[in-house]
Formats: structure tokens, C-alpha cells, sequence
């Protein structure tokens, strides 16, 4: 409940008031309540811990006229009568002075979600009751090992309203949980990180972790300098998540089709129906898929390459991105699509990569390796060319030697250079996929991934990087 004075107002009526005050054409309200709980530690104690509730609107206002509908979307925390009035009122006048938006399309009239008379979900900080109990356990460990420990873990509940003056009503409930971990040893000479997303925590163990990270360190007692070059390379999840959410990302079904991106075809238009990855390699986001579950509906605050305002509300299914290696979608709003002329593909806020016939994890992969490096996670990522979708990024947090089939020391970080396109081309080895966490993106942007562990044989190590 949110409340202006003495009224108590529900997050319904925020979306009733805001719909009712609105003298624009048309309106659109989204409105998210969300609440976070976290934890964080150093040196083997919890340092802070905290739980922080708020509420954001958007409105978005239609105004036609003999050239088109011009649109506004305006955002901010509000949680009375005369905060969402404000918002409404600037949504509303900045439509009125926009330009006709060219991705212009007639507004969805149904849809009602059977639980929009719910209030919000909400979490707090008894959703870490065993995490916290087990992670003192393994402070007291650590201490006694000669190893410190630094981390967090963040729980977030948000639950997001829309509706529209054509009589959209829909609710969606979004938990969102992850963690990570850092272990030093005593003299800081070496360091390990451990990481991963939940919805829940009810399948994080914090003793397992910190195993983890003293595993991790332990490989590192032997230091190896190596010089760059290309190395048959281990990429773990998380970093296979890392490139493949650049790829979803940089899939706007307009940029290729403008010829922008490696998704345009040579000579005009996409490369859907193309074989672009190796046979066996599925890439597809599904609203349903077990632990990564997300909206099933259409979500967009503002128009961009990748949505549109006016496709609010469209429903959301299964979609396959790259299905036995052949793009057979990119990520189109309904404008988009009928400039290409394929289906409406909105983005969907989770992402799933598989190979065919893949089992076993990281230690599989290790066993089966003669010479080559392991990597934990990658960071810093920027592309450099689009058109082939070459990334730039440093390695971090442990980069193991393998020989042997066993893991027998750390050498130093990498500057790398490499396609996420090019590796689904060139990768010799997939272990099973499992849901993973991209560092890079998880923390803030995307954390709904499902990844395999992926073999490189010649993994482009373009430089040797100062950076621990």
C-alpha cells in the first residue's frame, strides 16, 4: 500500500488515477512496487544488511492528429495522488508538442490478468534465514584456513502493473535474486570468485560456496606467467553468458535489415533462415522455462531499436533465436516486422543456450583437456566491430592453467578479442546447460540466463592485462 495523507492507496488506483487524469488520446501506466533485501560482508563478518521498498510509475501518452500519433513516456518514483497527477500531466503536454512516432501502431484492447487485484509481493530479509546461518559457519572456517571472505547477495521482489485506456490490466511478479564471492588469502596475494543467480536462495549454499572459493584458491598456489596468444580455452557459464546476452541484445531486427549488424545479409536485408552457428546449437527465451520464469507479456517504457510503446501488452511465448544453427528470428516490434516482413519476435527477458547431445560440467571439460586455461568470468566487455559482433573484455578473478586434465596453477589476465558468433562456429566441446549468471550484465541489466560450459581451441588472448 502506498498512501497521500491519510488515504492508503493501492498500486491499482496509482494505475486508475493515472488513466483518469489523463486528457491525452490515449495512456498507457506502468507501474512496478518493488522491494530488495541484502546482505554483504568483509574480512569473515557481515558488514551491512538492509531492506528497501519504493515504487516507480511510468505513463505514456498517445496524441493524434492528421499526421500520426505522437507519444511521451515519462518515469519517476511516485507514491500519491499528486506525484502520478505530475507525471501525467508532463507525459500528456510532451505529447502534445511531439512529432507523429514513426513506429506507430493500434493499441492493445484485451487482457486481464487473474490476479490484478493482488497486492504486491514482497520479499525481506528472512529470505536469507539459512544462507546467513551456513555463511557464519564458513567465516569461522575460512579464519581458521588463513582465507578472508567478501560478498553480498541481493533479493529483489517486484511486482509490475500495466494498463491502458483501452482496458489492459495485467500483473506480473518478478523475484530476482544473486550472489557472489570473493576469497583472498591472508597475505592477498591471491584471490577467487564464485557467483550465480536464484530465485529464491532456497538453492543457495553458502558452505558451498565458500568451498568453492577456497578450491579455487588453492589452485592458484602455483603462479604461471604466459605470454598472449591463442589458447585452447575453457569458458565457464557464466562467461558463455556474458557473450551470449551481447548477441541477444545486438539482435534489433531493424539494425540488421539496415545492414548494421552481423545478423544483415550481404546485398540487403537479414540473414534469418541462414545457417549462422554450428548444427546442434539452439539459442531461444521462453516466459515458462523452469527457474528463469518471466514476464509473459510485453513490457516497454519507451520505443527504442528493440521496442515499442505502442506493443504493450503483447503476449509473450517461446521464441527461437537460432534453432539447429539457422537464425530463424530476430528481435522485432511490430514495426520492425512489417519492414522485414517476419513475425512479431518482442525481446523476452530471459535467454537459453543449448547443444545437442552436451552432458557433464566444468570438470568433464578440464578432464578432457591435454594444455589450455579456465577461465571464471569475464568483465569490462565492449564491442568493437558490430558488423561481426567482435567483443573486447578482460579476463578476471582467476585464470587457471590446465595440464594433464588437471588444473595445476593461475597465470595472469588476458585482454581478449573474440565473436560470440565465431565461437558457436569454433567450440570442440559443451558440458550441460544449467542456469547461470553473467557478471557482467547479471547484476544490474540481465540475470536470466541458462548456459553450457563451452571449449575453445584457439581462444583469442590478444593481450596480457595488468588488471587482478
Amino acid at each position: 500500500m502506498t498512501s497521500t495523507g491519510s488515504i492508503a492507496l493501492t498500486t491499482q488506483q496509482l494505475v486508475e488515477h493515472a488513466l483518469a487524469t489523463s486528457t491525452a488520446d490515449d495512456c498507457v501506466v506502468i507501474v512496478r512496487d518493488g522491494s530488495s533485501a541484502n546482505l554483504r560482508w568483509a574480512n569473515n563478518t557481515l558488514t551491512t544488511n538492509g531492506v528497501m521498498v519504493g515504487t516507480s510509475v511510468t505513463v505514456i501518452s498517445f496524441v493524434a492528429s492528421g499526421d500520426g500519433v505522437a507519444t511521451a513516456s515519462v518515469s519517476a518514483s511516485a507514491s500519491n495522488l499528486e506525484q502520478v497527477t505530475a507525471l501525467v500531466e508532463s507525459a500528456d503536454a510532451a505529447a502534445r508538442a511531439g512529432s507523429p512516432a514513426e513506429d506507430a501502431a493500434e493499441l492493445l484492447s484485451e487482457g486481464t490478468s487473474a490476479d490484478w487485484d493482488e497486492a504486491p509481493a514482497r520479499t525481506d530479509i528472512h529470505v536469507y534465514d539459512a544462507f546467513a546461518s551456513a555463511l557464519g559457519e564458513a567465516f569461522g572456517q575460512a579464519g581458521a584456513e588463513q582465507r578472508v571472505l567478501y560478498g553480498f547477495v541481493d533479493h529483489e521482489v517486484a511486482t509490475t502493473y500495466l494498463g491502458s485506456s483501452r482496458g489492459l490490466r495485467l500483473r506480473h511478479v518478478q523475484p530476482t535474486g544473486h550472489y557472489a564471492c570473493t576469497g583472498k588469502s591472508a597475505d592477498l596475494t591471491r584471490s577467487a570468485w564464485v557467483g550465480g543467480a536464484t530465485r529464491d536462495f532456497a538453492d543457495v549454499d553458502a558452505a558451498r560456496m565458500a568451498d568453492e572459493v577456497a578450491r579455487r584458491l588453492a589452485w592458484a598456489e602455483r603462479q604461471v606467467a604466459l605470454p598472449a596468444g591463442r589458447y585452447e580455452t575453457i569458458l565457464p557459464s557464466s562467461a558463455v553468458a556474458d557473450l551470449m546476452i551481447d548477441a541477444y541484445w545486438g539482435a534489433g531486427a531493424r539494425v540488421a535489415h539496415e545492414g548494421e549488424s552481423v545478423y544483415s545479409r550481404r546485398g540487403g536485408g537479414t540473414r534469418i533462415g541462414e545457417q549462422i552457428v554450428k548444427p546442434g546449437v539452439h539459442l531461444y527465451s521462453d516466459p515458462a522455462y523452469s527457474a528463469l520464469e518471466c514476464a509473459p507479456f510485453n513490457l516497454a517504457g519507451a520505443s527504442d531499436n528493440t521496442d515499442s510503446v505502442f506493443d504493450n501488452g503483447l503476449p509473450l511465448e517461446r521464441t527461437d533465436w537460432i534453432r539447429d544453427g539457422v537464425l530463424t528470428a530476430l528481435l522485432q516490434t511490430r514495426h520492425s516486422a512489417g519492414m522485414t516482413g517476419q513475425p512479431v519476435t518482442p525481446m523476452i527477458d530471459n535467454l537459453v543456450l543449448e547443444v545437442d547431445g552436451a552432458t557433464g560440467g566444468i570438470d568433464e571439460l578440464v578432464a578432457g583437456t591435454e594444455r589450455g586455461l579456465l577461465l571464471t568470468c569475464l568483465w569490462y566487455i565492449r564491442e568493437v566491430d558490430p558488423q561481426t559482433m567482435l567483443l573486447t573484455g578482460l579476463t578476471r578473478d582467476g585464470v587457471y592453467l590446465v595440464e594433464g586434465g588437471e588444473i595445476t596453477g593461475a597465470v595472469n589476465n588476458f585482454r581478449w578479442n573474440e565473436s560470440p558468433i565465431d565461437l558457436l562456429n569454433r567450440f570442440t566441446a559443451a558440458s550441460a546447460t544449467a542456469p547461470s549468471f553473467s557478471r557482467e550484465w547479471g547484476d544490474d541489466y540481465f540475470s536470466r540466463t541458462a548456459t553450457p560450459a563451452l571449449k575453445v581451441p584457439d581462444f583469442n588472448m590478444s593481450s596480457v592485462s595488468q588488471a587482478l
